[in-house]
């Protein structure tokens, strides 16, 4: 993927996570890896070292076994951390679907 911005990756990041199932992971393991931080500043720092495990954990194995494809945070890592926490938003707010639809057609939703 080469993007010159976050504008231009967002579209490649969407058509990345297609299916549900991958968003779906996606947001499990972003809510855990806040639940992870939250608990590494209020019980123990070790929690910490859980945050990107837990995270990268769901989102890897929706690549590799749903989407089939490669996980974008290998080249673009920080555009990938803030278009996971966009989706989740996106998500929670119920207009995921029509993004992926924007992004992929119809078909993808």
């Amino acid at each position: 993927m080469q993007s010159r911005g976050f504008a231009d990756f967002w579209p490649e990041y969407v058509r990345a996570h297609s299916r549900a199932q991958t968003r779906a992971l996606h947001a499990i393991g972003s809510v855990l890896a806040v639940v992870m931080l939250g608990l590494g500043f209020a019980v123990s720092l070790w929690f910490l070292i859980g945050v990107p495990l837990v995270g990268y954990a769901f989102a890897w194995y929706a690549h590799f076994f749903v989407e089939h494809n490669r996980p974008a945070t290998f080249e673009h890592p920080f555009y990938s951390l803030a278009a996971d926490y966009r989706m989740l938003f996106l998500m929670m707010a119920g207009r995921m679907d029509a993004e992926v639809e924007r992004c992929c057609g119809e078909a993808a939703a």
